[in-house]
């Protein structure tokens, strides 16, 4: 790494743009992990929503990439179809 002052500050800029990334990606993974985990038809409803959001916040930073959202979304909305 350069000693220059600008290089330290983008070291330091990308570190907590890493770890807020990291934050995010992994709140909405649990936050999938769990709805997937839940059978009742109502809640899951009310989930989606806020899981939905969640999923578009990621895509929209580039953590994830659009067409990978649009497969979660995809696959959390068909199996709120199909509950019972």
């Amino acid at each position: 790494m350069a000693n220059h002052s600008a290089t330290k500050k983008d070291v330091r800029q990308a570190t907590k743009r890493r770890d807020r990334n990291r934050y995010y990606g992994k709140t909405t993974r649990n936050a999938i992990r769990d709805m997937k985990a839940n059978t009742e038809k109502k809640v899951y409803e009310e989930q989606l929503p806020d899981v939905v959001s969640m999923i578009d916040k990621l895509a929209k930073r580039g953590i994830i990439h659009k067409n990978k959202a649009a497969n979660l979304k995809s696959k959390l909305t068909k199996k709120a179809t199909t509950l019972a």
